[in-house]
């Protein structure tokens, strides 16, 4: 009933937020992808309803999918990079692993994404 897991001396067991970080980026770009590629296919089809089905409609359709894909999945990519990024700083300069590195995280990537609006 006890971890077999062979760590070298002085190792915790649970991941830093670092390590973490490269998880919650590419994450973010793969849930963006996928619900980026859904939306370009609702906006794809609702633009393209009056059209028969046939080659230009498949590629106006495709050519949706692709660009919502890709932007959707650019912009959580980046909100992740930022929270990611602010994430690592804060804890390092603090020297403590909480809560309130998070919130710290969250305000300052929401600040600097907002901040050209």
């Amino acid at each position: 009933d006890t971890d077999e897991f062979i760590l070298p001396t002085g190792a915790n067991k649970t991941r830093g937020r670092f390590e973490l970080a490269f998880f919650t980026i590419g994450g973010c770009c793969m849930t963006g992808a996928a619900f980026g590629a859904l939306n370009g296919l609702r906006l794809g089809l609702k633009e393209t309803q009056n059209m028969a089905w046939s080659k230009p409609r498949n590629v106006q359709i495709l050519n949706m999918v692709t660009r919502q894909g890709a932007l959707w999945a650019n912009t959580l990519g980046s909100l992740a990079l930022l929270y990611s990024a602010f994430g690592v700083i804060i804890e390092k300069t603090r020297g403590a692993e909480d809560d309130l590195n998070t919130i710290a995280a969250g305000t300052l990537t929401g600040m600097l994404y907002k901040s050209t609006g």
